[in-house]
């Protein structure tokens, strides 16, 4: 299925073609076309270009609405103000344009794919081995499986990974207490819930460090077990494989509940870069873009400096010959750029990285690596929040585990979902209040844009008012009843009807889907599609309290209405889907 010109793009050519018409001089000029109050759209591109060619911006607008052809797409143009066009678009077309979204048998909706897609890397859902995920592991998860769905749905070639945190002398001190009480990890079942995964881990790691802690002796046996890991000791790795693949089911489990597919060739942590450390640094050592300093490997930068006024460095080695990340983020970038064969690298990490980042990107474009084809980008975002706007944790103080804010949520939900439900059992409730508490968590993370901290309030969040996923879920449920309710009528559109203007705010609302699913994805934004999904969702309710659908007037407005509905239910569901949220069907 071809992709179907919105209605902006088919005024934007006609507006385009009647400038160059008036003013050949000009070349291709941008009528510079946004929606507007006063009309359907307003194009402000005219008084920039008078000025440019000294000419008064009315007339030249005067001479532009005469060379515009109106009539099939365009019902009315007119010059206001100092030289603004407002544009009226004829019913009929906003019809026939949401009638060509609808016959498209893909379920694209006629979103355009990409002519020539580039690769983009996007490292994002990055837990710590042997460590419980808590509430700071939720952001890089859902606005990175977010963005990472958008550049699908819009062609591109997209890799993921994810740089789990599997490497580091913490291990030392696990691996020893394993080998010492070697029953730890050994599963009665053959099956383990991701909770006794970590339960399992968490018991060791308390143990471990209480040792490691209390017994001198202990300390230098786990210090030596650190050299046997640097050194790839087969039955220390072997040993150290056993906390990754238990981690896995537990980062499994979480993940599932999230309702996010993370597959296991995707996970690429930090040991797997360990085999190009040592050529990372000797490159940039024998390039002069790093430099020896007190036995350390470091890179110095010229508008990087401590509050002291002295250079702040990107240390690649220690002085004791050790590896910091910076090493491993190198590394990876030379895997990504000449293995991954990337054109853009996306790292959805933590704000409070972002000079780490900015370090790494400019040594890996000193170093000639990051070259200029290829973007290395950081989408880098805020803290989660408690209601009283300090960092979220417990009341004892501590960070909040993932799990449990999730089954808080779901809990909560369910509780909506039932209290709503007129005809579901106890299976779909618990099924929905899922879908609707997991939609509420991610809705909450990815409307807010991504830089900006945000608050987390349950309460909020499972609101049936306001910009929440419920409230969304529920406009769609809502669809699918009036629909399912609708007997013999069918959805049919009729381009020969008037509409109502609650319609065509609808109807004009629903086109320019294609274009947000595109900004959306070049600006790695979600929160421009959840945006346009709320919008979407309100126009549909003024739309519902303003034209009866099963009672309209004649048995084609019936039909018409009942497209205008489906069409809005299409795109909500597309929609939702590419923020990773579920639109149940009943609620």
């Amino acid at each position: 299925m071809a992709s179907v010109t919105s209605l902006s793009d088919s005024v934007h050519q006609r507006l385009a073609a009647a400038l160059s018409a008036a003013l050949p001089q000009a070349g291709s000029a941008d009528p510079l076309l946004r929606r507007s109050d006063r009309a359907d759209f307003q194009a402000n591109g005219i008084l920039a270009l008078a000025k440019k060619e000294k000419a008064n911006p009315r007339e030249l607008a005067t001479q532009v609405v005469s060379r515009v052809e109106s009539g099939e797409v365009i019902k009315d143009i007119e010059v206001s103000g100092p030289g603004f066009l407002n544009i009226t678009i004829t019913d009929r077309a906003i019809v026939e344009t949401l009638a060509a979204r609808y016959a498209d048998d893909t379920g694209r909706l006629g979103v355009p794919q990409a002519q020539q897609p580039g690769t983009t890397v996007i490292d994002y859902a990055q837990p710590n081995v042997a460590k419980e995920m808590h509430v700071g592991h939720l952001r890089s998860a859902v606005i990175g499986d977010s963005v990472m769905r958008l550049l699908e749905f819009t062609g591109e070639h997209v890799v993921r990974r994810h740089h789990i945190g599997d490497w580091g002398t913490q291990f030392g001190m696990l691996i020893q207490y394993l080998e010492e009480h070697p029953h730890e990890l050994d599963h009665k079942a053959d099956e383990i819930s991701g909770e006794e995964a970590m339960s399992n881990l968490d018991r060791l790691y308390k143990a471990a460090r209480k040792l490691f802690d209390a017994d001198e002796e202990f300390k230098t046996r786990a210090r030596r077990r650190v050299v046997d890991l640097q050194a790839g000791d087969p039955q220390t790795l072997a040993m150290w494989q056993k906390f990754v693949d238990e981690s896995k089911i537990y980062f499994f489990s979480v993940f599932e509940k999230l309702d996010m597919e993370i597959r296991d060739e995707d996970i690429v942590g930090e040991s797997g870069y360990n085999d190009m450390l040592a050529e990372t640094c000797r490159l940039l050592e024998e390039s002069g873009v790093a430099v020896r300093s007190e036995g350390a490997l470091c890179v110095f930068f010229d508008d990087i400096k401590g509050p002291d006024g002295n250079p702040v460095p990107l240390i690649v080695q220690k002085s004791d010959g050790g590896y910091g990340y910076a090493a491993t983020d190198l590394s990876a970038i030379r895997d990504r750029v000449f293995n991954l064969k990337a054109n853009n690298i996306i790292y959805v990490v933590d704000a409070r990285q972002s000079l780490h980042f900015k370090m790494v990107f400019e040594t890996a474009r000193k170093a000639g690596w990051l070259g200029d084809d290829v973007k290395a980008y950081q989408l880098a975002f805020g803290t989660v929040l408690g209601k009283d706007g300090k960092p979220f944790k417990t009341r004892e103080g501590e960070t909040v585990r993932l799990v449990d804010l999730l089954d808080e949520a779901i809990d909560r939900a369910s509780a909506v979902v039932r209290e709503k439900a007129q005809d579901l059992s106890e299976e779909e409730i618990a099924e929905r209040g899922t879908q609707v508490g997991v939609g509420a968590v991610k809705y909450a993370d990815l409307s807010t844009s991504a830089n900006r901290d945000y608050k987390f309030d349950l309460d909020q969040m499972v609101s049936l008012n306001g910009d929440t996923s419920v409230y969304l879920q529920y406009a769609y449920a809502r669809i699918q009843s009036i629909l399912r309710k609708a007997g013999a009528s069918r959805p049919v559109a009729h381009p020969e009807l008037e509409l109502h203007e609650a319609e065509r705010a609808l109807g004009l609302h629903a086109d320019a889907f294609a274009a947000t699913v595109a900004e959306a994805a070049t600006e790695y934004a979600p929160h421009k599609l959840a945006a346009y999904l709320y919008q979407l969702a309100s126009l549909y309710t003024t739309f519902y309290d303003k034209c009866p659908v099963l009672k309209a007037e004649t048995p084609e407005q019936i039909e018409n209405r009942l497209f205008l509905c489906d069409v809005t239910a299409r795109t909500l569901h597309q929609g939702m889907a590419l923020l990773g949220i579920r639109t149940p069907e009943r609620l």
